[in-house]
């Protein structure tokens, strides 16, 4: 019977005497998760020690959960002037991420970056259950530590770790959650994950359709039965994968299209497809008309292609095997055919991992279902294909963001990190500030952070860095113009070290942002 789960995949009921891990190794997935989230907490917070987090994006999240926190929309007024919405912009008109109201009773305990920090690190080490569960159902205990251990040490969930927090924290474990529990016959539960995930972002439909689409592809139960396989979902499936299809792509068009706009957002700000039309309605007229366009836009530029090349190396192609990986694709194929933003195909930054939990599952199906139907697969170990694909995730380390656990300033702070530290304590507790980028998570906790750019916003306190390119400037030397003209409009500068300029000057009450 386990031969048979294996070939076809997802099973109808948990068999008897699978209904979850032993005690040992409940202790072993457990001292997993445990060893995960400090890892990720580490690296975290020794990133936030050593000034290399940023307004962009820490400070935003910080700014809008303590506004939750205080039963407030999610205000981020470093976001709402920067990008022209105005100091009482709510990040729900930026994505619809309602979800990250559950944080906020968390600053009520602790206020600050670091609670979210420590909050995204078990959120993202809580993604190991789910794919242990699922593992172990298909390849046995052995297998499913080394699929725990491959998501854990995978280089999109290092690179999420790399770029502050963000709500993705949230949906490796929901996304797995719902492949997991549908996969052991508890749809409703399934359901709820599924919910769970639209409150995310306003794209996370696209992952409810792309999970519709693999319900899609099953095949009948009542087959599986004539051909004496378990594993095969039931007719009802194919009316549940419908269903996902549609409320997945409706709620993604609701979220965009709709709620955004209700608070005060943009809807056409991330319309990312002018390669393809103006607007959706043209664009999909298009890449019906014109399909080659399409796949010329998925191999332009290139790095595209390394990326997409990069999410399944690692995992020995073994997604490819798997219609697991048809629930990736529609989130997937929203980033590549965007003409607009770099970082969105990039390996940087956190946007791979919203489908790393998805395509890890798709590996160890994919493994699974090569064993059924390979013969020489059948007499090797189960758990040797998913021991593989740990061993290439391990060997990707180095090249990733872990790597910068090589660096001796990210565990002691060097001169230039004290030299923020310094300049950040200049800065008088409640006062409005106009800080630089790598600075404003020092600063959140105890005074009003705009970031610093090219635009003057009227603060009383000015933190200006000059000893590297800084987020937006396009250049250092615009950087130091940009120290000139606000010396030019009545600033003096109160502390230099390290490239770390702090500028005062008094302004009226009435004044700043």
């Amino acid at each position: 019977m386990a031969e048979a789960v294996a070939v076809e995949g997802p099973v109808d009921e948990v068999p008897a005497g699978r209904r979850g891990p032993s005690g040992r190794r409940r202790a072993a997935l457990a001292a997993m998760v445990t060893a995960s989230a400090v890892l990720y907490a580490a690296y975290s917070l020794m990133r936030l020690r050593a000034f290399r987090t940023g307004s962009y994006d820490l400070v935003i999240f910080d700014q809008a959960i303590r506004s939750y926190s205080r039963f407030e929309l999610p205000v981020a007024m470093v976001k709402g002037v920067h990008n022209g919405f105005g100091p009482d912009f709510s990040i729900l008109g930026d994505h619809f991420s309602p979800i990250l109201v559950v944080l906020a009773p968390l600053y009520w305990i602790h206020d600050g970056p670091v609670t979210l920090l420590l909050a995204q690190a078990v959120l993202l080490a809580l993604g190991i259950p789910p794919i242990w569960r699922f593992t172990e159902r298909r390849l046995g205990a052995g297998a499913a530590y080394c699929a725990g251990g491959a998501y854990a040490l995978s280089w999109p969930i290092a690179e999420a770790l790399a770029f502050d927090f963000h709500e993705v924290a949230f949906v490796p474990l929901l996304s797995a959650l719902m492949i997991e529990r549908h996969d052991a016959g508890r749809r409703g539960q399934a359901v709820v994950a599924a919910f769970a995930l639209l409150l995310v972002k306003e794209d996370m439909g696209l992952l409810l359709a792309g999970f519709g689409l693999f319900l899609l592809t099953r095949r009948d139960g009542r087959e599986g039965k004539r051909r004496g396989v378990r594993g095969l979902l039931p007719r009802g499936d194919r009316r549940a994968g419908l269903a996902y299809v549609v409320v997945g792509l409706v709620a993604a068009w609701i979220s965009s299209q709709v709620f955004i706009a209700a608070f005060g957002g943009d809807n056409d700000y991330y319309w990312a497809y002018g390669s393809l039309g103006p607007d959706l309605p043209h664009a999909a007229v298009h890449a019906l008309t014109h399909p080659w366009d399409v796949v010329a836009v998925l191999g332009t530029p290139p790095q595209k292609v390394l990326t997409m090349a990069l999410l399944v190396l690692p995992l020995l192609l073994l997604p490819l095997a798997s219609p697991l990986t048809l629930i990736a694709l529609p989130m997937l194929a929203e980033r590549m055919l965007n003409s607009r933003f770099g970082n969105w195909w990039e390996p940087d930054y956190h946007y791979n991992a919203f489908i790393v939990a998805v395509l890890v599952m798709a590996a160890v199906d994919g493994a699974a279902r090569l064993r059924g139907r390979i013969r020489a697969a059948e007499r090797l170990p189960p758990v040797l294909p998913m021991a593989a694909v740990l061993a290439a995730v391990i060997v990707c380390v180095p090249f990733f963001a872990y790597r910068h656990l090589a660096d001796p300033a990210l565990w002691r702070q060097n001169d230039r990190a004290r030299a923020a530290a310094a300049a950040a304590a200049r800065i008088p507790d409640g006062a409005l500030v106009e800080a630089a980028n790598g600075v404003g998570p020092a600063l959140t906790t105890r005074a009003r952070v705009l970031l610093w750019d090219e635009r003057s916003r009227g603060a009383p306190w000015v933190i200006a860095y000059v000893g590297r390119l800084e987020f937006p400037f396009p250049s250092v030397a615009g950087q130091r113009r940009r120290v000139a003209e606000l010396e030019a409009e009545g600033y003096r500068a109160v502390f230099r070290r390290e490239g770390y300029i702090v500028l005062h000057r008094d302004v009226p009450a009435q004044g700043g942002a």
